[in-house]
């Protein structure tokens, strides 16, 4: 949907940028996947700086998730396109937090080592995909429609 006016390279690159914080934060959810498929940990190796300073820095996800929110996405002086797309990576980041819940009561399991192996790759593949599929849209100029997801997005922003 671009009925909301034009976009500028500019909006487009600042758009994309906000779905690093939830490709970093489902990164720990990979390492079942990327144990066994070595070259895709290539695709990865841009992000090693942001890894290290982002599990470096205590806090450093409840900080950059406020300053998103409060700064940009409550921020009406930044474009509709930029908001909306940093509201979504916020949720999609709020989705690998209630992963992780989730992640924590199936470990609880006694037989639950299969059972987290696959969901920590359905998740890390899951927000992986969505994160990608955001930025490519991102990139075009286009909003990014992820069911459920994009729908609490529009509730959240103000027309």
């Amino acid at each position: 949907m671009s009925w909301r006016g034009s976009t500028t390279v500019q909006d487009r690159i600042f758009a994309c940028l906000p779905y690093l914080l939830p490709i970093i934060e489902v990164f720990a959810y990979g390492r079942f996947f990327l144990a066994q498929f070595p070259p895709v940990q290539v695709l990865f190796l841009p992000l090693v700086p942001l890894l290290q300073i982002y599990y470096g820095v205590r806090y450093a996800g409840l900080i950059i998730f406020f300053a998103l929110f409060i700064f940009v996405v409550r921020n009406e002086k930044i474009s509709h396109f930029i908001r909306f797309n940093t509201m979504q990576a916020i949720l999609l980041d709020i989705v690998v937090f209630l992963f992780g819940i989730l992640t924590d009561i199936v470990g609880l399991l006694p037989s639950g080592g299969f059972a987290i192996q696959t969901l920590y790759t359905t998740i890390f593949l899951g927000i992986v995909a969505a994160s990608v599929y955001s930025i490519i849209q991102s990139l075009l100029g286009r909003y990014a429609e992820i069911p459920a997801i994009s729908n609490a997005v529009y509730m959240q922003l103000p027309r």
